[in-house]
Protein backbone atom coordinates (compact mmCIF):
# COMPACT_ATOMS: atom_id res chain seq x y z
CA UNK A 1 0.00 0.00 0.00
CA UNK A 2 1.03 3.57 -0.70
CA UNK A 3 -0.28 6.74 0.90
CA UNK A 4 0.50 9.73 -1.31
CA UNK A 5 0.13 13.44 -0.64
CA UNK A 6 -1.20 15.44 2.26
CA UNK A 7 0.88 16.47 5.27
CA UNK A 8 2.62 13.62 7.03
CA UNK A 9 3.16 14.33 10.71
CA UNK A 10 5.59 11.57 11.54
CA UNK A 11 5.80 12.53 15.25
CA UNK A 12 9.46 11.68 14.92
CA UNK A 13 10.69 15.25 14.50
CA UNK A 14 9.72 15.68 10.88
CA UNK A 15 6.66 16.90 8.96
CA UNK A 16 6.55 16.10 5.25
CA UNK A 17 4.38 18.04 2.81
CA UNK A 18 3.12 15.98 -0.09
CA UNK A 19 5.14 12.96 0.97
CA UNK A 20 4.71 9.22 0.62
CA UNK A 21 4.27 6.36 3.06
CA UNK A 22 5.01 2.86 1.79
CA UNK A 23 3.41 -0.01 3.72
CA UNK A 24 4.28 -3.66 3.28
CA UNK A 25 3.42 -6.74 5.33
CA UNK A 26 1.75 -4.65 8.00
CA UNK A 27 4.80 -2.49 8.63
CA UNK A 28 5.99 0.91 7.48
CA UNK A 29 8.60 0.18 4.83
CA UNK A 30 9.44 3.77 3.82
CA UNK A 31 8.39 7.33 4.54
CA UNK A 32 9.65 10.49 2.92
CA UNK A 33 9.33 12.94 0.07
CA UNK A 34 8.43 11.93 -3.46
CA UNK A 35 12.11 12.04 -4.30
CA UNK A 36 12.98 9.75 -1.39
CA UNK A 37 10.24 7.16 -1.86
CA UNK A 38 9.62 6.05 -5.45
CA UNK A 39 6.10 4.84 -6.21
CA UNK A 40 5.89 1.52 -8.03
CA UNK A 41 2.74 -0.34 -6.94
CA UNK A 42 2.61 -4.08 -7.35
CA UNK A 43 -0.37 -5.53 -9.19
CA UNK A 44 -3.53 -5.04 -7.15
CA UNK A 45 -1.78 -2.97 -4.51
CA UNK A 46 -3.88 -0.22 -2.97
CA UNK A 47 -2.86 3.43 -3.41
CA UNK A 48 -4.51 6.08 -1.23
CA UNK A 49 -4.15 9.58 -2.60
CA UNK A 50 -4.63 12.37 -0.07
CA UNK A 51 -5.06 15.64 -1.92
CA UNK A 52 -5.36 17.76 1.19
CA UNK A 53 -5.31 16.14 4.58
CA UNK A 54 -3.31 15.18 7.60
CA UNK A 55 -1.59 11.82 7.95
CA UNK A 56 -0.85 10.86 11.54
CA UNK A 57 0.29 7.77 13.37
CA UNK A 58 -2.79 6.09 14.80
CA UNK A 59 -4.13 7.95 17.82
CA UNK A 60 -3.52 6.19 21.15
CA UNK A 61 -5.54 6.15 24.38
CA UNK A 62 -3.28 5.74 27.43
CA UNK A 63 -5.92 4.81 30.03
CA UNK A 64 -9.46 3.51 29.57
CA UNK A 65 -11.95 0.77 30.36
CA UNK A 66 -13.25 0.16 26.84
CA UNK A 67 -14.75 -3.29 26.47
CA UNK A 68 -14.35 -4.06 30.17
CA UNK A 69 -17.09 -1.59 31.08
CA UNK A 70 -19.30 -2.17 28.07
CA UNK A 71 -21.78 0.36 26.79
CA UNK A 72 -25.51 -0.38 26.84
CA UNK A 73 -25.19 -3.56 28.93
CA UNK A 74 -25.49 -2.51 32.57
CA UNK A 75 -24.03 -4.81 35.22
CA UNK A 76 -24.01 -7.73 32.79
CA UNK A 77 -21.33 -5.98 30.76
CA UNK A 78 -19.48 -4.32 33.65
CA UNK A 79 -16.38 -6.29 34.62
CA UNK A 80 -14.27 -3.33 35.66
CA UNK A 81 -13.99 -3.77 39.44
CA UNK A 82 -13.88 -6.90 41.60
CA UNK A 83 -15.24 -5.14 44.67
CA UNK A 84 -14.97 -7.88 47.27
CA UNK A 85 -11.23 -7.77 47.95
CA UNK A 86 -9.07 -4.61 47.88
CA UNK A 87 -5.97 -6.56 46.77
CA UNK A 88 -6.47 -8.31 43.41
CA UNK A 89 -3.25 -7.80 41.42
CA UNK A 90 -3.55 -11.19 39.75
CA UNK A 91 -6.62 -10.21 37.71
CA UNK A 92 -5.95 -9.79 33.99
CA UNK A 93 -7.85 -7.32 31.84
CA UNK A 94 -7.56 -9.59 28.82
CA UNK A 95 -9.95 -12.02 30.53
CA UNK A 96 -12.73 -9.41 30.65
CA UNK A 97 -12.29 -7.13 27.61
CA UNK A 98 -14.99 -7.65 24.99
CA UNK A 99 -13.81 -6.35 21.58
CA UNK A 100 -17.43 -6.56 20.40
CA UNK A 101 -18.21 -3.53 22.59
CA UNK A 102 -19.46 -0.69 20.37
CA UNK A 103 -16.74 1.57 21.76
CA UNK A 104 -14.13 -0.27 19.69
CA UNK A 105 -15.91 0.68 16.49
CA UNK A 106 -16.22 4.27 17.72
CA UNK A 107 -12.50 4.29 18.39
CA UNK A 108 -11.65 3.10 14.90
CA UNK A 109 -13.91 5.74 13.35
CA UNK A 110 -12.08 8.39 15.37
CA UNK A 111 -8.67 7.26 14.11
CA UNK A 112 -7.79 5.59 17.42
CA UNK A 113 -5.78 2.47 16.70
CA UNK A 114 -4.55 1.43 20.15
CA UNK A 115 -5.63 1.66 23.77
CA UNK A 116 -4.38 0.82 27.24
CA UNK A 117 -7.28 -1.03 28.88
CA UNK A 118 -7.68 -2.41 32.36
CA UNK A 119 -9.49 -2.61 35.68
CA UNK A 120 -11.02 0.35 37.47
CA UNK A 121 -10.00 2.05 40.67
CA UNK A 122 -12.13 0.50 43.41
CA UNK A 123 -9.26 -1.70 44.62
CA UNK A 124 -5.90 -0.74 46.10
CA UNK A 125 -4.34 -3.17 43.61
CA UNK A 126 -6.81 -3.82 40.83
CA UNK A 127 -5.01 -6.00 38.33
CA UNK A 128 -3.08 -5.98 35.07
CA UNK A 129 -3.72 -3.60 32.18
CA UNK A 130 -3.13 -4.60 28.56
CA UNK A 131 -2.37 -2.51 25.48
CA UNK A 132 -4.53 -3.57 22.54
CA UNK A 133 -5.21 -2.70 18.94
CA UNK A 134 -8.79 -1.54 18.39
CA UNK A 135 -9.97 -3.72 15.50
CA UNK A 136 -10.69 -7.41 15.74
CA UNK A 137 -12.93 -10.06 17.26
CA UNK A 138 -10.51 -11.90 19.54
CA UNK A 139 -8.56 -10.20 22.33
CA UNK A 140 -5.58 -12.53 21.88
CA UNK A 141 -5.10 -11.21 18.34
CA UNK A 142 -5.20 -7.56 19.45
CA UNK A 143 -2.53 -7.65 22.15
CA UNK A 144 0.45 -5.36 21.72
CA UNK A 145 1.62 -5.78 25.31
CA UNK A 146 0.14 -7.77 28.21
CA UNK A 147 0.64 -7.26 31.01
CA UNK A 148 1.42 -3.63 30.29
CA UNK A 149 0.91 -2.09 33.75
CA UNK A 150 -0.31 -2.90 37.25
CA UNK A 151 -3.30 -0.83 38.35
CA UNK A 152 -3.16 0.70 41.84
CA UNK A 153 -5.52 3.30 43.27
CA UNK A 154 -5.46 5.98 45.93
CA UNK A 155 -8.07 8.29 47.40
CA UNK A 156 -11.83 8.24 47.33
CA UNK A 157 -12.59 5.15 45.29
CA UNK A 158 -11.07 2.44 47.52
CA UNK A 159 -12.16 4.37 50.63
CA UNK A 160 -15.79 4.65 49.56
CA UNK A 161 -16.05 1.08 48.31
CA UNK A 162 -14.60 -0.66 51.36
CA UNK A 163 -15.69 1.63 54.19
CA UNK A 164 -19.19 0.96 52.89
CA UNK A 165 -18.53 -2.75 53.47
CA UNK A 166 -17.19 -2.06 56.96
CA UNK A 167 -13.70 -3.22 56.05
CA UNK A 168 -10.30 -1.74 55.18
CA UNK A 169 -9.30 0.49 53.58
CA UNK A 170 -11.41 3.27 55.01
CA UNK A 171 -8.55 5.77 55.19
CA UNK A 172 -5.72 6.93 52.95
CA UNK A 173 -3.30 5.54 55.53
CA UNK A 174 -4.77 2.07 55.08
CA UNK A 175 -4.56 2.29 51.28
CA UNK A 176 -0.85 3.09 51.45
CA UNK A 177 -0.22 0.54 54.19
CA UNK A 178 -1.97 -2.28 52.34
CA UNK A 179 -0.03 -1.52 49.16
CA UNK A 180 3.28 -1.46 51.07
CA UNK A 181 2.47 -4.79 52.69
CA UNK A 182 1.62 -6.34 49.34
CA UNK A 183 4.80 -5.01 47.71
CA UNK A 184 6.92 -6.21 50.64
CA UNK A 185 5.45 -9.71 50.41
CA UNK A 186 5.92 -9.74 46.63
CA UNK A 187 9.55 -8.59 46.98
CA UNK A 188 10.22 -11.36 49.51
CA UNK A 189 8.59 -13.86 47.18
CA UNK A 190 10.80 -12.78 44.28
CA UNK A 191 13.97 -13.06 46.39
CA UNK A 192 13.00 -16.55 47.53
CA UNK A 193 12.21 -17.62 43.99
CA UNK A 194 15.49 -16.30 42.60
CA UNK A 195 17.45 -17.97 45.42
CA UNK A 196 15.68 -21.29 44.77
CA UNK A 197 16.49 -21.02 41.07
CA UNK A 198 20.11 -20.18 41.83
CA UNK A 199 20.37 -23.13 44.21
CA UNK A 200 18.42 -25.36 41.80
CA UNK A 201 15.86 -26.11 44.48
CA UNK A 202 12.13 -26.74 44.12
CA UNK A 203 9.95 -23.68 44.52
CA UNK A 204 6.18 -23.48 44.92
CA UNK A 205 4.69 -20.89 42.56
CA UNK A 206 2.26 -18.42 44.13
CA UNK A 207 -0.09 -17.14 41.44
CA UNK A 208 -1.07 -14.11 43.54
CA UNK A 209 2.55 -12.93 43.75
CA UNK A 210 3.88 -13.89 40.31
CA UNK A 211 1.95 -10.96 38.82
CA UNK A 212 4.19 -8.50 40.68
CA UNK A 213 7.45 -9.78 39.20
CA UNK A 214 7.38 -7.62 36.02
CA UNK A 215 6.60 -4.61 38.25
CA UNK A 216 9.47 -5.34 40.64
CA UNK A 217 11.84 -5.88 37.71
CA UNK A 218 10.70 -2.53 36.25
CA UNK A 219 9.47 -4.17 33.07
CA UNK A 220 6.06 -2.54 33.51
CA UNK A 221 4.96 0.39 35.70
CA UNK A 222 2.48 0.72 38.49
CA UNK A 223 -0.44 2.64 37.02
CA UNK A 224 -1.57 4.92 39.83
CA UNK A 225 -5.08 6.33 39.97
CA UNK A 226 -4.39 9.59 41.83
CA UNK A 227 -6.35 12.84 41.53
CA UNK A 228 -5.41 14.87 44.60
CA UNK A 229 -1.98 16.30 45.34
CA UNK A 230 -1.57 14.25 48.53
CA UNK A 231 -2.47 11.02 46.72
CA UNK A 232 -0.08 11.85 43.88
CA UNK A 233 2.80 12.26 46.31
CA UNK A 234 1.88 9.09 48.21
CA UNK A 235 2.06 7.16 44.94
CA UNK A 236 5.48 8.68 44.24
CA UNK A 237 6.66 8.00 47.80
CA UNK A 238 5.82 4.30 47.54
CA UNK A 239 7.29 3.95 44.05
CA UNK A 240 10.57 5.41 45.32
CA UNK A 241 10.58 3.22 48.43
CA UNK A 242 10.42 0.09 46.30
CA UNK A 243 12.35 1.49 43.30
CA UNK A 244 9.51 1.00 40.83
CA UNK A 245 8.36 2.68 37.64
CA UNK A 246 5.14 4.67 37.90
CA UNK A 247 2.61 6.52 35.78
CA UNK A 248 0.42 9.19 37.35
CA UNK A 249 -3.04 8.57 35.95
CA UNK A 250 -5.57 11.42 36.08
CA UNK A 251 -3.19 13.68 38.02
CA UNK A 252 -6.05 16.16 38.29
CA UNK A 253 -4.30 18.50 40.71
CA UNK A 254 -0.95 18.12 38.99
CA UNK A 255 -1.03 21.73 37.81
CA UNK A 256 -0.80 22.82 41.45
CA UNK A 257 2.58 21.08 41.91
CA UNK A 258 3.91 20.92 38.36
CA UNK A 259 7.51 21.85 39.16
CA UNK A 260 7.73 19.24 41.91
CA UNK A 261 6.34 16.56 39.61
CA UNK A 262 8.77 17.50 36.85
CA UNK A 263 11.65 17.07 39.32
CA UNK A 264 10.39 13.57 40.23
CA UNK A 265 10.42 12.48 36.57
CA UNK A 266 7.28 10.36 36.34
CA UNK A 267 4.92 10.78 33.35
CA UNK A 268 1.29 11.87 33.68
CA UNK A 269 -1.84 10.70 31.91
CA UNK A 270 -4.26 13.60 32.35
CA UNK A 271 -8.04 13.41 32.29
CA UNK A 272 -10.90 12.87 32.01
CA UNK A 273 -11.45 16.62 31.86
CA UNK A 274 -14.53 16.32 29.64
CA UNK A 275 -16.61 15.06 32.56
CA UNK A 276 -18.48 16.41 35.57
CA UNK A 277 -16.77 17.14 38.87
CA UNK A 278 -18.85 14.46 40.55
CA UNK A 279 -16.42 13.64 43.35
CA UNK A 280 -14.69 15.72 45.99
CA UNK A 281 -11.23 14.73 44.76
CA UNK A 282 -11.87 16.04 41.23
CA UNK A 283 -12.97 19.54 42.21
CA UNK A 284 -9.82 21.01 40.62
CA UNK A 285 -10.14 19.17 37.29
CA UNK A 286 -9.26 21.56 34.45
CA UNK A 287 -8.17 21.35 30.82
CA UNK A 288 -5.21 23.57 31.71
CA UNK A 289 -3.55 20.77 33.71
CA UNK A 290 -1.96 19.09 30.69
CA UNK A 291 -0.41 22.34 29.47
CA UNK A 292 0.91 23.34 32.88
CA UNK A 293 2.53 19.93 33.38
CA UNK A 294 3.91 19.84 29.86
CA UNK A 295 5.49 23.27 30.11
CA UNK A 296 7.07 22.27 33.43
CA UNK A 297 8.72 19.30 31.71
CA UNK A 298 6.39 16.41 32.59
CA UNK A 299 5.72 13.98 29.73
CA UNK A 300 1.94 14.22 29.45
CA UNK A 301 -0.66 12.16 27.61
CA UNK A 302 -4.39 12.83 27.39
CA UNK A 303 -7.05 10.30 28.44
CA UNK A 304 -10.82 10.03 28.17
CA UNK A 305 -10.97 7.34 30.87
CA UNK A 306 -13.71 5.84 28.69
CA UNK A 307 -16.58 5.45 29.49
CA UNK A 308 -16.25 8.44 31.85
CA UNK A 309 -15.77 10.45 28.65
CA UNK A 310 -16.42 8.65 25.38
CA UNK A 311 -13.40 7.21 23.61
CA UNK A 312 -14.24 8.98 20.34
CA UNK A 313 -13.76 12.33 22.12
CA UNK A 314 -10.04 11.72 22.72
CA UNK A 315 -8.79 14.03 19.92
CA UNK A 316 -11.24 16.71 21.04
CA UNK A 317 -10.01 16.44 24.63
CA UNK A 318 -6.52 17.09 23.32
CA UNK A 319 -7.89 20.08 21.41
CA UNK A 320 -9.48 21.51 24.55
CA UNK A 321 -6.17 21.07 26.35
CA UNK A 322 -4.50 23.01 23.51
CA UNK A 323 -7.16 25.70 23.83
CA UNK A 324 -6.24 25.92 27.53
CA UNK A 325 -2.50 26.29 27.01
CA UNK A 326 -0.97 23.03 25.82
CA UNK A 327 1.21 23.87 22.77
CA UNK A 328 -0.34 22.60 19.53
CA UNK A 329 2.53 20.31 18.62
CA UNK A 330 2.50 18.88 22.14
CA UNK A 331 -1.23 18.26 21.68
CA UNK A 332 -0.44 15.96 18.76
CA UNK A 333 2.22 14.21 20.82
CA UNK A 334 -0.13 13.81 23.78
CA UNK A 335 -2.30 11.41 21.74
CA UNK A 336 0.41 9.68 19.69
CA UNK A 337 4.06 9.31 20.66
CA UNK A 338 3.75 10.26 24.36
CA UNK A 339 1.14 7.59 25.19
CA UNK A 340 3.21 5.09 23.22
CA UNK A 341 6.26 5.92 25.32
CA UNK A 342 4.36 6.02 28.61
CA UNK A 343 2.65 2.69 27.90
CA UNK A 344 5.85 0.96 26.78
CA UNK A 345 4.86 0.36 23.15
CA UNK A 346 6.86 3.06 21.37
CA UNK A 347 8.98 0.41 19.67
CA UNK A 348 5.91 -0.38 17.55
CA UNK A 349 3.48 2.54 17.78
CA UNK A 350 3.17 6.28 18.15
CA UNK A 351 5.09 7.56 15.12
CA UNK A 352 5.37 6.99 11.39
CA UNK A 353 8.84 5.49 11.13
CA UNK A 354 10.36 2.66 9.15
CA UNK A 355 9.88 -0.69 10.87
CA UNK A 356 6.95 0.33 13.04
CA UNK A 357 3.45 -1.10 12.77
CA UNK A 358 1.49 0.46 9.91
CA UNK A 359 -1.13 1.99 12.18
CA UNK A 360 -2.09 5.29 10.57
CA UNK A 361 -5.00 7.72 10.71
CA UNK A 362 -5.80 10.13 7.88
CA UNK A 363 -7.96 13.19 8.50
CA UNK A 364 -9.27 16.06 6.39
CA UNK A 365 -7.79 18.48 8.92
CA UNK A 366 -6.58 18.72 12.49
CA UNK A 367 -8.36 15.92 14.46
CA UNK A 368 -8.37 18.16 17.54
CA UNK A 369 -10.91 20.43 15.79
CA UNK A 370 -14.60 19.62 16.06
CA UNK A 371 -15.49 19.57 12.34
CA UNK A 372 -12.56 17.40 11.23
CA UNK A 373 -13.50 14.04 9.71
CA UNK A 374 -11.58 10.79 9.77
CA UNK A 375 -10.97 9.72 6.17
CA UNK A 376 -9.14 6.44 6.76
CA UNK A 377 -8.00 4.35 9.70
CA UNK A 378 -5.31 1.79 8.99
CA UNK A 379 -4.20 -0.95 11.42
CA UNK A 380 -1.39 -3.36 10.62
CA UNK A 381 -1.45 -2.13 7.04
CA UNK A 382 -5.15 -2.89 6.53
CA UNK A 383 -7.78 -0.20 5.94
CA UNK A 384 -10.27 -0.79 8.76
CA UNK A 385 -12.25 2.40 8.20
CA UNK A 386 -12.90 4.23 4.95
CA UNK A 387 -15.19 7.24 5.19
CA UNK A 388 -16.17 6.90 1.54
CA UNK A 389 -17.78 3.53 2.39
CA UNK A 390 -19.52 4.79 5.53
CA UNK A 391 -23.30 4.56 5.41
Amino acid sequence: MYIIGGTIKTMAGRDIEGGIVRIKDGKIEAVGTKEEVPVSPEQGERVIVVEEGLILPGILEAHCHMGITEEKKGMEGDDCNETVDPITPYLRAIDAINPMDAAFDDAVRAGITGAMIGPGSSNVAGGQFAFLKTKGRRVDDLIVKAPAAMKIAFGENPKVNYSGQNMSPSTRMAIAGMLRRELTEASDYLRQKEKAQQDQEDFSIDFTKECWIPVLKKEIPMKAHAHRVDDIFTAIRIAKEFDLNLTLDHCSEGHLVAEELAAEGYPAIVGPDLASRNKIEVQNVAFKTAGVLNRAGVMTAITTDHPVSLIKALPLCAGLAVKSGLPLEEGYKAITIYPAMICGVADRLGSIEVGKDADIAIFDGNPMEIFTRTLYTIIDGEVVYDASEDD
